[in-house]
């Protein structure tokens, strides 16, 4: 631990107060630029990433923790706090806090959709294990861009951050994105799923710059966003089912593509 460690055993304290604002409010994660990440496996993460955090938290159960322990030891310039086990509790979502909490800033975008080579265009995805699902496999199989509706879950609130496990540092992330303006500048081709489709995924040509766009849980993608796509693919199932997960349709048609682009 550092020598520098400070304490909060007050819920009255300001900055404790701060911290759990972030937690549950997104309108207070955009105003302050901030979020918080719960857990070793998010910091580390966001550090493979080239970031610093803010300020990290902890509880006292963490000095027992040899991987918190070690991502600390490499960070002595970072401000520590310990929070009293059940001020850090108010603050995660787990039922067995990680004991670790980090404060960052918010990722800026840093690809714009003329420059994307491989991205998702998402029309209001609602849940946020969803998002967060579709995330992480967009990272996994090595897309550089998302462009999220106004319409999608809040991708910087805990459940999605958790859900997505570090994907979101490995991706240009763009919030609150006008679709419609996206498809126009992309330069290259953007792909819808259809049931009504007339060619499968696996005959199409995805080597080049591609984009997927994916719609709403329960309406699917608005008919004037497909209405833009150039291609509309199926997704084979010899199964009797109507149709797939938003996240898991999303899986197929991400490796799929990192299949032919290896």
């Amino acid at each position: 631990m550092k020598s520098t460690l400070k304490h909060i055993s007050s819920r009255e304290n300001p900055f404790f107060k701060e911290l759990g604002k972030l937690v549950g409010s997104s309108r207070q994660r955009r105003k302050t630029g901030q979020t918080l990440l719960d857990g070793a496996h998010l910091v580390q993460a966001y550090l493979d990433a080239g970031n610093l955090p803010l300020h990290l938290l902890v509880n006292a159960a963490s000095a027992q923790d040899a991987e918190i322990s070690e991502l600390l030891a490499r960070l002595p310039a970072v401000p520590l706090t310990c929070l009293e086990d059940a001020l850090f509790t108010q603050l995660t979502e787990l039922k067995t806090p990680s004991g670790l909490l980090a404060l960052i800033e918010l990722p800026q975008p840093h690809i714009s959709p003329s420059h994307s080579r491989f991205a998702l265009l998402l029309e209001d995805i609602q849940d946020p294990g969803n998002l967060g699902s579709i995330l992480r496999t967009a990272a996994a199989a090595g897309c550089d861009a998302a462009f999220l509706s106004d319409g999608c879950a809040d991708v910087w609130s805990p459940k999605v951050l958790r859900a997505a496990m570090g994907g979101h540092f490995a991706l240009s992330i763009h919030e609150h994105a006008d679709l419609f303006n996206v498809a126009a500048v992309f330069e290259g081709t953007i792909l819808a799923t259809s049931l009504q489709a007339g060619m499968s995924l696996y005959d199409c040509k995805l080597t080049g710059n591609i984009a997927f766009a994916l719609g709403n849980e329960g309406a699917g993608l608005s008919s004037a966003l497909a209405g833009l796509c150039r291609q509309h693919v199926t997704i084979p199932m010899p199964g009797k089912v109507e149709s797939l997960n938003v996240a898991a349709a999303a899986a197929i048609c991400l490796f799929e593509a990192a299949r032919q682009r290896r």
